[in-house]
């Protein structure tokens, strides 16, 4: 079996080695020479097998649209794009037509796992008719982690579930990030008497109820900057939390986590906040409490 795979990033590049190590035959292409197997999408297309499957991995929005054009103009009726990277689930309804219109199939797939899926395994969410989501088994096998298949991937429902499903997980992932930051600045505030912080949440990693991967790589960050001394307080957010977000309104479903956990980014953006010197002043205000002058 073999597959084309556009985007060899961080994990676009672990993933073509993961599926060779599955014994999978993989052509990548990429605008990097130094990485690229091929050209260009011509020779992608050229060098792979018919009905081809072509796996695009590529930053969501206009980059995706782009790609998925191109692949458009080079692929045959019959073959299968899926889209592998962090698309909002309403694109994939724009290119599931767009493909159609060429006879062109189309899967969506939510991928997790970062830098670790070369050696851990992606989870895999994905949308799309079950006859296309069965041809391409063997490419989500190899990648996903080793165990039972359920337990790493799970066939959502119809083109746009996968990215959906990725989208929701990715909302949660933002609300467990910052609860376990804000335990971490609770525990730092206390060294009084808390002795060692690194050391709290490394003994929480076996036999308690928050034990997780979050956890087991908060200890690895500490463990390497305790105090966090080598790195800034900005945190950029990459879509999915505010499509979550607005999925929750659209649909009347309260996230009060969730949403916290995305505002707290947009307060890590700024030096000063305006809100915290709102707040400052009223305090002031009305009960006289003191306020900090600014430099």
């Amino acid at each position: 079996m073999n597959l084309g795979l556009i985007g060899l990033g961080k994990m676009g590049n672990n993933m073509r080695e993961r599926l060779r190590e599955a014994k999978i035959d993989v052509v990548g292409y990429d605008s990097n020479p130094a990485v690229t197997d091929v050209a260009d999408l011509p020779a992608l297309a050229a060098a792979l097998t018919t009905p081809r499957i072509v796996w695009v991995m590529v930053p969501a929005g206009k980059i995706t649209d782009s790609v998925i054009a191109d692949l458009a103009e080079v692929l045959e009726d019959g073959d299968l794009i899926i889209d592998g990277g962090n698309s909002r689930f309403t694109d994939d309804f724009k290119h599931a037509e767009q493909l159609a219109l060429k006879g062109i199939n189309f899967v969506d797939a939510g991928v997790s796992g970062g830098v670790w899926g070369l050696k851990n395994g992606y989870g895999l969410m994905v949308g799309g008719r079950d006859e296309d989501v069965q041809r391409a088994m063997p490419i989500f096998d190899a990648l996903r982690p080793e165990g039972p298949r359920a337990e790493g991937f799970v066939h959502v429902g119809e083109v746009g579930a996968g990215h959906y499903a990725k989208m929701v997980h990715n909302g949660i992932e933002y609300a467990l990030m910052q609860a376990y930051a804000e335990g971490y600045e609770l525990l730092d505030t206390k060294k009084d008497i808390i002795k060692d912080v690194t050391g709290t949440f490394k003994a929480w990693q076996r036999g308690t109820v928050v034990r997780s991967w979050l956890l087991e790589l908060l200890v690895l960050a500490l463990e390497e900057d305790p105090e966090f001394e080598d790195i800034e307080g900005y945190v950029d957010d990459s879509g999915e939390g505010r499509w979550t977000i607005e999925e929750a309104i659209a649909n009347a479903v309260p996230v009060p986590t969730i949403s916290a956990s995305i505002f707290a980014r947009f307060v890590s953006r700024q030096e000063d906040s305006p809100a915290m010197k709102a707040v400052a002043a009223l305090r002031n205000q009305f009960g006289g409490h003191a306020v900090k002058k600014a430099d």
